[in-house]
């Protein structure tokens, strides 16, 4: 056997191992969800489709069950998933479980975009394929084509059949949030404002401790920081603006690409005082209070309703979410 294929070079635990002949062994991975016509359950459909000409970027879309007698009238979701950027995937058990229940609570179309990981594709490779991901998705759009998009674009009949692109959500969580905020901050530079973004347990993070992360255990501030230099290796550090949205040189809030923003965090999650602070950043840089949702999950950790969707707080969560897709 090839010693090469044994032998770790680098190991980030409990998230991945590196090998000295590149192969890298991600030990959280999930199993996968395969592609269906229509759950015998809810009736919703979902679908994958390769939005790129390079085949790593792809998507799983969802129609709910009531889809045809809803021609172009369906709020559309763009979602990230997350996984520190090293991790997840659009097609894994808990978030195919996760937007599955999303879109037949919410009645919504969802479009769940499939990026590339870090180390193989180190940052920024993920926000780059994410944009693509999201001008592939406006180019359906009859009204909304500000900005060239790839090739491959107005050909998915279920959004050109059933989206209403004046109603265009973005969301993600943790890593995925982070994706989502930085998405809809370019979007707003481009002129772009959608009616809603949400974000998850969003990994937002800096040099400067907010709160009471000054009373957190400094390994778990460390974790935090080195996961950020261990994905975006050329980043100029934890203060970067893509991580750290509050820090010098970071654009203003006040230019995200939204009309709307929820933030949902879990009270045993070391990134909670980063989304509450969000929240209050919004406020102070002009948007009205009834612009901003906080929601907050007590003694829940990280991603927990993504992990244990039939617990009570999961589903309050799926409540909150599916509520402010309505709005």
């Amino acid at each position: 056997m090839d010693s090469d294929n044994q032998e770790v070079v680098y190991e980030f635990l409990p998230l991945l191992r590196i090998y000295k002949n590149g192969r890298v062994e991600r030990l959280l991975a999930s199993e996968t969800v395969p592609p269906s016509l229509q759950d015998p359950e809810t009736g919703v459909s979902f679908k994958d489709i390769s939005i790129s000409s390079d085949s790593s970027i792809s998507a799983r879309l969802y129609l709910p069950n009531n889809h045809a007698h809803n021609h172009k009238s369906l709020p559309l979701l763009i979602y990230f998933h997350g996984g520190g950027f090293c991790l997840g995937s659009a097609f894994a058990l808990y978030y195919h479980r996760y937007l599955h229940t999303l879109v037949s609570k919410a009645n919504i179309i969802a479009v769940s975009i499939e990026y590339r990981l870090a180390p193989e594709y180190p940052l920024p490779i993920a926000y780059e394929d994410s944009w693509t991901a999201l001008l592939w998705v406006l180019s359906h759009s009859q009204t909304d084509k500000p900005i060239s998009s790839s090739s491959n674009h107005g050909k998915e009949s279920w959004l050109n059949d059933y989206a209403d692109f004046n109603k265009v959500f973005l969301g993600g969580d943790s890593a995925g949030a982070n994706i989502a905020h930085n998405v809809a901050m370019r979007s707003g530079a481009h002129g772009l404002k959608f009616r809603g973004m949400y974000l998850a347990h969003p990994y937002f993070w800096g040099s400067k401790w907010i709160g009471i992360e000054t009373d957190m255990d400094s390994e778990v501030k460390a974790v935090n920081e080195r996961l950020w230099l261990f994905v975006n290796p050329s980043s100029v550090g934890i203060d970067d603006p893509m991580i750290n949205p509050f820090g010098s040189g970071a654009q203003s809030l006040s230019c995200l690409g939204c009309e709307r923003v929820l933030v949902c965090v879990a009270g045993n999650d070391s990134l909670r005082e980063r989304g509450r602070f969000y929240c209050n950043e919004l406020k102070k840089v002009g948007w009205e209070e009834d612009r901003v949702g906080f929601f907050e999950s007590g003694g829940e950790g990280h991603a927990f309703h993504l992990h244990f969707p039939e617990t009570k707080n999961a589903k309050l969560v799926i409540e909150r979410l599916v509520s402010f897709l309505r709005c």
